[in-house]
């Protein structure tokens, strides 16, 4: 990564593959990796059985986890390592927005307003979009145990409002990547297209569609 580009972040929808694509950017140019600890959440699998009981113990655990680690990431060497994760925390106000009631949001907002000054901001985010279908097919050939119970309507309301929150996103660099019909693990060419533009990329928003999406 250049200079102006030293805190990267990959964000997507549930299997739009961003864990996967992380991997092999911080692999590209040497780079630190930072991934959310999903599995370490004891809410998520009752989230995803019972979400009106359950969405606000799971969406707090998540956002004081997401604080934690981003604060112990503040407090490393950030600017003299190049950085690659997995997540943005701002987009915990995503799913908060998705799943809380409207009194659970307003004492979640209050907690999250006091702890996003506290993060460090990255130099480029790369959000990768792709079909709810295509998320479905993807999060059902992974198989993990707690992602069984999710449903093709709950990833629809999902990608939406991941379309929203980006649509209106200008805090850093954005470059939004339609991945539908292309596969950076298996494709060796797509991920060398992608690492151009990340090279490449300026400020504001860019969209990046590849041939195979096209």
């Amino acid at each position: 990564m250049t200079a102006k580009k030293k805190y990267l972040v990959v964000e997507g929808p549930i299997g739009v593959g961003k864990t996967s694509l992380a991997k092999m950017i911080a692999n590209e140019f040497q780079a630190r990796s930072i991934f959310e600890k999903v599995e370490d959440n004891p809410f998520l699998v009752k989230f995803y059985e019972d979400p009106e009981t359950y969405a606000f113990q799971n969406q707090i655990f998540f956002l004081l986890s997401r604080y934690q680690q981003q604060r112990e990431l503040s407090q490393q060497d950030l600017f003299n390592q190049n950085t690659v994760a997995d997540y943005l925390f701002a987009k915990d106000k995503i799913f908060a927005t998705l799943t809380l009631s409207s009194e659970e949001l307003s004492l979640y907002q209050q907690l999250y307003e006091l702890l996003d000054p506290r993060v460090p901001k990255p130099d480029l985010v790369v959000y990768l979009q792709a079909r709810p279908e295509i998320l479905y097919k993807r999060i059902k050939k992974r198989d993990k145990s707690y992602e069984k119970s999710v449903t093709l309507e709950y990833l629809k309301d999902v990608a939406q409002a991941y379309n929203r929150f980006f649509f209106h996103y200008d805090e850093t660099p954005l470059l939004v990547v339609n991945t539908s019909e292309i596969d950076f693990v298996s494709s060796s060419k797509d991920l060398a297209d992608l690492i151009k533009e990340i090279n490449n990329m300026g400020s504001g928003t860019q969209h990046y569609i590849p041939l195979g999406s096209r």
